[in-house]
């Protein structure tokens, strides 16, 4: 299992905390350090079952200063993609990954659901 998160991000810590109380076993990756890929976004997206706006931090510094919210109606989903992949502070986290399981941000009743 695949953990994507910001170490400075509470929200973070908090999912962090609950993996580690439950004793589940998993791969830390630094969201800023090593961002996703557009390959692997592109692959989580389509596995995920979401919106691709839900991959956006939209609380996020960023996500306003680039003042995304009026952009990215117009965006194909590739430039989405793209945009996603090209900075990790974009990126909404936690981001779970297990098999074909992804979880973004932490809802402690989905996660509950998805692994007890």
């Amino acid at each position: 299992m695949l953990f994507i998160y910001y170490p400075k991000c509470s929200t973070c810590l908090k999912a962090k905390k609950w993996l580690d109380e439950r004793n589940i076993n998993y791969t830390e990756r630094h969201i800023a350090e090593d961002n996703p890929t557009y390959d692997e976004l592109k692959k989580w997206y389509s596995k995920s079952g979401l919106l691709l706006k839900k991959f956006f931090n939209t609380s996020g510094l960023l996500y306003k200063e680039m003042q995304l919210k009026g952009k990215l109606p117009a965006m194909s989903e590739d430039e989405q993609l793209k945009l996603l992949a090209a900075n990790g502070m974009l990126v909404k986290r936690p981001l779970v990954v297990n098999g074909d399981t992804v979880l973004i941000g932490f809802k402690e009743a989905e996660w509950i659901e998805k692994f007890d």
